[in-house]
């Protein structure tokens, strides 16, 4: 489970945030999380309440995680399609010429505190 890696990872990173703007308390923390992130939204909430609650500064705070659809675009007809219901191959001409367009982030989007 890298989750509690990332967790960490978020709160490390909240904290300095939070220290730098003279912050005392973290309410929310917002993420966006590509759909094939190979990160999992329940377990990464798991792992945040968890977590926070040997914080000072996050120990009440929320997670809320943003989904970011994963979107494929294909070289050959130059169309988007959803990667999770076609996967790699384009399912408008059927070629395998494609790349993740998003779907992929991790990217802390919002801290709330005060």
């Amino acid at each position: 489970m890298h989750e509690l890696g990332v967790v960490f990872h978020i709160i490390d990173d909240v904290t300095a945030a939070g220290r730098e703007n003279n912050i005392e308390n973290i309410f929310s923390v917002t993420v966006q999380l590509g759909t094939v992130s190979g990160v999992i939204p329940s377990y990464l909430l798991d792992c945040w309440k968890w977590a926070v609650k040997r914080t000072e500064m996050l120990k009440e705070a929320e997670l809320i995680i943003k989904p970011i659809e994963a979107v494929t675009f294909c070289e050959d007809c130059k169309q988007e399609y959803d990667t999770i219901k076609y996967g790699k191959i384009c399912p408008l001409c059927g070629s395998s010429r494609t790349y993740l367009v998003t779907g992929n982030e991790f990217l802390i989007d919002e801290i709330a505190g005060m």
